[in-house]
């Protein structure tokens, strides 16, 4: 059975930023098909449940409050590229606009709900590893 990278907070795991889950309907038929792989790479790279929202500023990932998380991030999306790697992963489904798991779509920095053309750290560092990268709107292509 091939192996999926899933974002943890997909699978019901409360490790967003506001301490809740975002779990998708759907789960069970990719359970049928792949092995999830849960991961949460802000928790990976050190980063606390709760915790206040980010967004990326370009190269860098601020909090609300000006801290610069950006280590966290890359610590976070550099233990996704190995746990994908270790596991077998050539594919990942990962929270679509989150400044780390994003594919495409990403909030622009400002903290006013405005969406850009992007891609999280996390996912960023996937694709320019050869790892497909879905958002869970994209669940069909899997």
């Amino acid at each position: 059975m091939d192996k999926l990278l899933v974002s943890a907070c997909l699978l019901g795991t409360p490790c967003r930023y506001d301490g809740k889950s975002k779990p998708i309907a759907g789960m069970e038929r990719l359970r049928e098909r792949y092995e999830l792989v849960p991961v949460c790479p802000e928790c990976a790279g050190g980063l606390p449940t709760p915790r206040m929202p980010s967004e990326r500023c370009g190269d860098r990932v601020i909090m609300r409050g000006g801290a610069d998380v950006t280590a966290q991030y890359q610590r976070g999306a550099q233990y996704a590229l190995e746990l994908c790697r270790k596991e077998g992963c050539a594919a990942a489904l990962l929270k679509e606009r989150s400044p780390s798991c994003g594919s495409g779509e990403i909030y622009d920095g400002t903290f006013t709900h405005t969406l850009i053309p992007g891609n999280g750290v996390t996912a960023e560092l996937l694709k320019k590893n050869g790892i497909k990268v879905c958002g869970e709107s994209e669940l069909g292509k899997l």
